[in-house]
């Protein structure tokens, strides 16, 4: 893989379909070390259509920095300039392998790739409400996608199992204490699990008394992500869209957020770390590493994840944990601002 000026070239020219109108050039990369592309950038067309993603194979150029809202993604090798957003870009140990890694995913799924980039970039301004609705709208036409159809075709189905509570409830004073209870299945995100948090959530919403909400897991995970048995079982997109929004976790999350406190812990992969990311504190243990491998299914995160954890810590970042599926350890979601507070050891 070469970083130079024709990755510039390849940027100025809009998106080509192929006879089946599947994208045959989703991704653009960007030599920012390369003047020559400093200079080019702003005349590039808004509307060609592709993933934009800048890389800096050393310090990032002061010229560059104004340059960085227009791209997707950037991964700068060396430190940037101290007016840069740190939002703005992704610090990485390797930029060359970095760059390779993320184009392997998005040529992986470049339907599904080519949404969120685009879906990151309304979800950044719009508010929670309107942001879950064109989350929701675009994850379902993913659903229907030729991508997701491989990855479900690849993938049987095991053998449902059920807990009698997968939420536990509490109340201790004024606070009400809010368990996930899928010990043996990680808590993965089922559709009994959500919709036990959703009720849960609406104890908060309607008692005043309620003065706050924790919210964790038991077992050696939070939440593993969405129980991928139930991927594509509801009977058509258009009712997955209707359910989504009417039973959504991280909106019932964001109606008290200022009164939740999620404590998390081991894997928080997808919905695992989407719906927490609505809350107004989130502490982690050491051992928390954080993911979004929706992308390998042909799908984006659907459960809120482009509103919250954007909102969180940036489109250019969130792009990069989704685009990628990498792991976020604890110490770099703190400094990233996806975590608040780091819990004492033990």
């Amino acid at each position: 893989m070469q970083l130079n000026g024709q990755h510039f070239d390849d940027a100025s020219v809009p998106l080509v379909l192929d006879e089946d109108g599947y994208p045959r050039n989703p991704l653009a990369l960007l030599d920012l070390g390369d003047p020559d592309v400093l200079e080019r950038l702003p005349g590039a067309p808004r509307d060609g259509g592709r993933i934009m993603v800048g890389v800096a194979r050393g310090p990032l150029p002061a010229t560059a920095v104004p340059l960085l809202a227009m791209l997707d993604c950037t991964l700068v090798e060396g430190p940037p300039p101290g007016d840069a957003d740190p939002r703005t870009y992704v610090p990485v140990a390797d930029a060359r392998m970095s760059a390779e890694r993320l184009g392997r995913s998005v040529r992986g799924a470049p339907l599904a790739a080519l949404t969120l980039a685009g879906l990151l970039r309304a979800t950044e301004q719009l508010p929670v409400s309107e942001g879950l609705g064109a989350e929701s709208a675009a994850y379902s036409t993913l659903l229907a996608g030729p991508e997701f159809a491989v990855w479900r075709a690849g993938r049987p189905r095991r053998p449902g199992s059920s807990s009698a509570d997968p939420v536990l409830v509490h109340r201790d004073g004024g606070l009400l204490r809010v368990e996930l209870n899928r010990p043996g299945r990680r808590n993965a995100f089922s559709a009994a699990l959500r919709d036990g948090l959703v009720e849960a959530l609406e104890i908060a919403r309607l008692d005043d008394t309620v003065t706050g909400v924790e919210l964790s897991g038991r077992g050696p995970a939070f939440c593993s992500g969405g129980d991928l048995d139930e991927f594509g079982t509801t009977p058509d997109p258009a009712t997955a869209h209707v359910l989504r929004l009417r039973q959504s976790a991280g909106a019932a999350v964001d109606r008290c957020r200022e009164r939740v406190h999620a404590r998390l812990h081991g894997a928080c992969v997808g919905a695992g770390i989407e719906v927490p990311a609505f809350a107004g504190r989130i502490t982690a243990h050491p051992d928390t590493f954080f993911q979004l491998p929706e992308l390998s299914m042909g799908l984006i995160p659907g459960a809120g994840g482009t509103v919250s954890i954007t909102h969180r810590i940036g489109r250019w970042r969130t792009a990069f944990m989704a685009l990628t599926g990498e792991r976020l350890d604890a110490g770099t979601a703190q400094d990233w601002g996806l975590v608040d507070h780091l819990a004492v050891h033990g």
